[in-house]
């Protein structure tokens, strides 16, 4: 079957999935978790045999920007979706699915000149790997952070739009620093992964997404000990996750647009 063909079947069941969701919150239709779920589900599977079509090429491994990108947000959709069987947060979908959508997209409507690689050792598969996990991890804390500012927000503003649709404000923070440990976990593995098996680390490129990675990763640190020892919530929570996630995105995704973009077309 034709590579596009998966994708778009992806967004359209993406779409169904969101769609269903944003109605059941305005009370149009009633909850249908399951139907989010199954499409969600769906949407998982024709996304990743697009992704991998994507990246396994005959001309070699594509790790170009966008593939990453939509391998990302693969990663992301699959998280959110296991962690809604047990977890409240399939409201996420909402923000999450679309950006998987767009990923899809711009990957199928956009070529670049990047080269695909010959042959890619284990150790650095392991690396990329532990870095999505992370990054999904992470993304999906940061969203609950965003989640819990404005439920926070409309608390004391005494406004009840979003908040009625929440769960409660300490389910939500408690659900929020439980994904920045694994997060963290993960980006450490990342990172001693990445020093053990790249060999070109201290190249340009490399060294300024390590050098801002490791920002990220000093952030996230400083807020679980600033919980720890002295109970940071709420507001001052969010801030330094949204803080530390930009920094990963514009890490990983400011190099590449740098390397793969700016200085290709200059």
């Amino acid at each position: 079957m034709n590579t596009a063909i998966f994708g778009i079947f992806a967004c359209l069941l993406y779409s169904a999935s969101a769609g269903t969701q944003i109605a059941g919150l305005r009370r149009e239709i009633p909850a249908k978790h399951l139907f989010v779920s199954i499409s969600g589900f769906g949407a998982i599977i024709f996304h990743g045999l697009f992704i991998f079509q994507e990246i396994a090429t005959q001309e070699g491994i594509n790790l170009g920007i966008l593939p990453m990108a939509c391998l990302i947000t693969l990663a992301i959709s699959s998280i959110l979706l296991i962690s809604s069987l047990r977890r409240p947060v399939a409201n996420l979908v909402i923000a999450i699915f679309p950006l998987a959508i767009i990923a899809i997209l711009a990957t199928l409507a956009t070529k670049t000149d990047y080269i695909p690689r010959q042959h890619i050792a284990e150790g650095i598969v392991t690396h990329i790997v532990l870095s999505i996990i992370a990054y999904g991890l992470l993304a999906i804390a940061a969203l609950q952070a965003v989640m819990l500012s404005f439920g926070d927000y409309e608390l004391k503003h005494r406004k009840f739009g979003l908040v009625r649709h929440l769960p409660p404000l300490q389910t939500m923070e408690s659900l929020l620093f439980e994904l920045l440990w694994a997060g963290l976990i993960f980006l450490t593995l990342s990172i001693v992964s990445g020093f053990i098996f790249l060999d070109d680390i201290y190249n340009p490129g490399l060294i300024h997404h390590t050098s801002i990675t490791m920002v990220a990763w000093i952030v996230f640190s400083i807020l679980l000990w600033g919980r720890h020892q002295l109970g940071w919530r709420g507001a001052t929570a969010s801030r330094w996750t949204l803080s530390g996630f930009a920094l990963l995105l514009l890490g990983y995704f400011g190099s590449k647009l740098v390397l793969e973009i700016i200085l290709t077309n200059s």
